[in-house]
């Protein structure tokens, strides 16, 4: 495993302890101008995420009506009641954002979508960086706030959903997670930025608890004057 990656695994709790789990919960509540543009405001009520850590699957409840959950995979995401009965479902729901710009609406399995792989990506990184399948290596690093944060550039094996093949991850003097960059894609691929703060220890492993992406200038700097996607959360708890 590359050296760095290995530093930012057992800062973030250790591979050993990772292991040792298959599920994290935590009660997020999400916000943003992405959200807007695509029609689909984010109310700021808050929802229990739950996401499987060894394989790609998320739900998040309630969504759409109180007694309503997804199911999310990277090849099918669906909506569902609570006790399981289908609402709707997408197969292969990659390719129903083909031809998307930013402005493009979403509809509620288009959300669903976004909100399965993006918290699946975020609850299990940097962990997910030494699954099969992936490749990091090291990149230049981004200075900011006087400190130096060093870089990992991971390419993501097409088996696995997230916002795009290519992401890197910069990492602060304790190895903890500061800064993730990524494009977009099924937003028309705009370029973006999230910092990551406020972190807290739940159950042996330490994750933010803040994350707040904006779009990224030429110069890879955030555009601060909008965040894109705001995500906060709290009752954490692996098992």
């Amino acid at each position: 495993m590359n050296e760095m990656l290995t530093r930012a695994i057992e800062a973030h709790g250790g591979i050993t302890r990772w292991q040792e789990l298959t599920r994290a919960q935590a009660t997020i509540v999400s916000g943003g101008h992405l959200f807007a543009v695509k029609g689909l405001p984010q109310d700021p009520a808050p929802r229990r995420m739950t996401v499987r850590l060894h394989e790609e699957h998320a739900s998040v409840e309630p969504f759409g009506a109180p007694d309503q959950k997804t199911d999310f995979s990277p090849g099918r995401v669906a909506i569902e009641k609570l006790d399981g009965r289908l609402v709707a479902e997408r197969k292969d729901a990659r390719r129903s954002f083909t031809g998307h710009v930013l402005e493009t609406p979403w509809d509620p399995l288009d959300r669903a979508y976004f909100n399965g792989y993006a918290l699946w990506t975020y609850l299990t990184t940097p962990f997910l960086l030494s699954m099969p399948g992936f490749t990091v290596t090291e990149i230049e690093a981004w200075r900011e706030g006087g400190e130096a944060w060093r870089g990992l550039r991971a390419t993501f094996p097409s088996g696995i959903a997230s916002h795009s093949t290519h992401q890197d991850f910069y990492f602060g003097p304790d190895h903890l997670l500061r800064r993730h960059d990524y494009h977009v894609d099924v937003a028309g691929g705009f370029a973006a930025a999230q910092y990551v703060y406020d972190y807290v220890e739940a159950d042996g492993i330490v994750l933010p608890t803040g994350r707040r992406a904006y779009r990224r200038d030429t110069d890879d700097r955030p555009v601060l004057d909008e965040v894109m996607v705001s995500i906060d959360l709290s009752s954490i708890h692996f098992s």
